[in-house]
């Protein structure tokens, strides 16, 4: 990516401002181990600047300085630490200091005043930058829509090929969800490709997990590459010890040096089998080596932990990694919860020999205790982060026995204001087609999108609470919502889709299921541009029979006194309504005449409400005096 922007400057499709862009790879600084100053660092990888620098320090607005892959630099940076400001003093490109001191410098406008820097990470680092002051944030999003596939027809040369793995993956919501980013795909493809190239006898060991896909991956190396080595089995333990080591530090660049430390001479790079699992690249100052992705070495170390030839240790060990709240245990305890399962470890026991009885059980019976003990902790947003991890164990479990004993008899899920990717969302679905307890499932303002409420569908019939408020699933999404609404089993009796984006265009496909569903009773629809037509269509809905809603919130819709008519109309002749909300819309005294006639109509009005809305007094009044008429209102705000 860097190499892209740096590029697209040098033909002048971008960055225009900039006379000099400087680009730096962390990888390659962590080898300065010395005192330097930003001029001996730029003259290190652009000697030929020697005579210009100290004319260039002078128009600090047009340098741009990049740093790419701050998860791989040694010498953390600190953004938090008030120490560095007067420590440091790195003001001066002739002032000599540590590398980290004159990256944090530059970043913090402390050196060169007005020029710009761009830093590249990784997420696991993301938290480091959190303090600094940065002015623009962007997120590389990867594929979207039609581009996942166009990744796979042409990685294949085979076209009927390509087009079944695409299928098998499209169908899978987990993998399907992973071919956002094209190293999932690399991985996809290279994976389930064997699948569809020859003939599979028995479809159901197509890979359908991620712990089971990187299984077969594993496989695959053995497989074509273990013959080449003595003993692929002790070898691999061995890059996985050290795998491991990588992902307890965050480590994911390794030396000749550290693999010696772990037996594994750089000779034995000359077998196929460890070029497979390591890529080794050629750093500007020296050799280094890395997995092919960090989800690899994630695996590969899980692998040898729970080969460990003591078992009784892995219980100790997995809860010390569940409680790490930096998230470097995540996918890694995904991957020893998904290798208990039988079918997953089935093929890499014809190299590595069985897996143990003993730590099969204990790793189920950890997960099984710590779900039950993570669903009474989700009043803080790392208790629901941890509930969240313990599910995906669940998942890559594959084991519905499993699902059913530890949730027990939980009946509320609720994720609120914590971001949900769509893999979370396929997860909190399998959960719940596995378990019939849960009713409640409250995820406002979790930030899903159409994608999500996809992934979760399948399991949203069967909750008789669902609150999705604050998301952003626009008309495609909430259509979604409509077909769990008909589906014949559905439970849902209250659903919230205050705020979600949803228009006049797409309320119709959502009111129609109205007249066929015989569950629900609640409706919160406030905070939708709806207008008058999308209220219309709502007041339709309500006059039929079938309609069951007892409580209609319609706050903030774009009501007008002309929409209100049609509302009054409808609500007039509806015998189950009786608590409605048009707060904060645009009715006037001109509506209050309607609205009157509709709380003296209602059979059993409790709640009415109509704040912020824009009566006189003298409406207000009139509307008011309706509670000595009606002693069953409770409350007309």
């Amino acid at each position: 990516m860097v190499q892209k922007i740096v590029y697209d400057w040098a033909t002048e499709k971008i960055y225009q401002q900039f006379q000099f862009v400087f680009s730096f790879n962390f990888r390659d600084l962590n080898s300065m181990n010395c005192r330097i100053n930003l001029r001996e660092l730029i003259l290190d990888q652009y000697p030929y600047f020697g005579n210009i620098l100290g004319e260039i320090w002078k128009h600090t607005e047009g340098l741009l300085f990049i740093f790419d892959g701050l998860d791989e630099f040694n010498d953390k940076i600190n953004f938090v630490d008030c120490r560095r400001d007067t420590e440091s003093q790195c003001t001066d490109p002739e002032f000599k200091c540590k590398v980290s001191d004159i990256v944090y410098s530059l970043i913090q406008h402390k050196l060169l005043p007005g020029c710009s820097v761009l830093v590249t990470t990784r997420p696991t680092a993301l938290h480091l930058l959190e303090k600094a002051e940065i002015s623009v944030w962007a997120e590389i999003l990867g594929f979207v829509g039609e581009q996942r596939k166009e990744y796979f027809i042409r990685y294949f040369e085979d076209q009927t090929v390509a087009e079944a793995v695409f299928k098998h993956v499209q169908e899978n919501e987990i993998l399907y969800t992973m071919s956002y980013n094209p190293s999932y795909c690399w991985i996809l493809a290279l994976t389930l490709g064997p699948f569809f190239t020859q003939r599979v006898r028995d479809p159901q060991r197509v890979p359908k997990t991620i712990t089971q896909l990187y299984s077969y991956y594993i496989y695959n190396i053995l497989k074509n590459h273990g013959r080449e080595i003595e003993n692929p089995r002790d070898v691999l333990l061995r890059v996985g010890q050290m795998a491991f080591r990588g992902v307890s530090e965050r480590k994911i660049v390794f030396t000749g040096g550290d693999l010696i430390k772990f037996n594994l001479q750089p000779s034995q790079f000359l077998s196929g089998f460890l070029m497979e699992l390591l890529e080794r690249e050629d750093s500007a100052r020296s050799v280094v080596y890395t997995f092919p992705h960090l989800t690899i070495q994630e695996f590969v170390a899980a692998v040898t932990q729970f080969l460990n030839p003591h078992p009784g240790d892995i219980l100790k060990f997995l809860t010390e990694a569940h409680n790490t709240t930096d998230g470097r245990f995540e996918v890694f305890l995904r991957f020893v919860a998904g290798l208990s399962c039988p079918m997953t470890a089935r093929g890499l026991q014809e190299f590595l020999g069985p897996f143990p009885h003993q730590t099969t059980c204990r790793v189920i019976d950890w997960v099984k205790e710590e779900v039950k003990r993570q669903t009474g902790n989700t009043w803080s947003e790392a208790g629901k982060r941890s509930l969240l991890n313990t599910l995906h164990y669940l998942f890559e479990s594959q084991n519905r026995g499993l699902v059913q004993d530890a949730l027990g008899s939980v009946e509320t899920f609720s994720f609120d204001r914590m971001t949900l990717t769509p893999i979370d969302c396929a997860v909190l679905s399998h959960v719940i087609g596995f378990c019939n307890t849960i009713k409640h499932l409250e995820l406002i303002y979790c930030h899903i999108q159409s994608e999500g409420i996809q992934r979760l569908g399948p399991g949203l019939h069967k909750c008789q609470e669902l609150r999705l408020g604050g998301n952003e699933l626009g008309d495609s999404g909430v259509k979604l919502v409509s077909a769990a609404l008909r589906n014949p089993e559905c439970k849902i009796q209250k659903l919230g889709l205050n705020n979600v984006g949803l228009t006049d265009s797409g309320v119709e496909d959502l009111v129609s299921t109205l007249s066929t569903n015989s569950s629900l009773t609640e409706l919160n629809l406030s905070g939708n541009e709806l207008g008058d037509s999308g209220v219309k269509l709502v007041s339709a809905a309500l006059r039929k029979a079938e309609c069951k809603i007892q409580k209609l919130q319609l706050m903030g819709v774009g009501l007008t006194d002309s929409g209100a008519e049609d509302l009054v109309s409808a609500l007039s002749t509806n015998p189950s309504l009786s608590e409605l909300d048009l707060g904060s819309n645009s009715l006037t005294d001109r509506s209050a005449p309607a609205l009157r006639r509709l709380i003296l109509t209602l059979p059993s009005p409790k709640d009415i409400g109509l704040e912020h809305n824009q009566f006189s007094e003298t409406g207000e009044k009139e509307l008011r005096s309706l509670q000595e008429h009606r002693p069953g209102l409770r409350e007309w705000i």
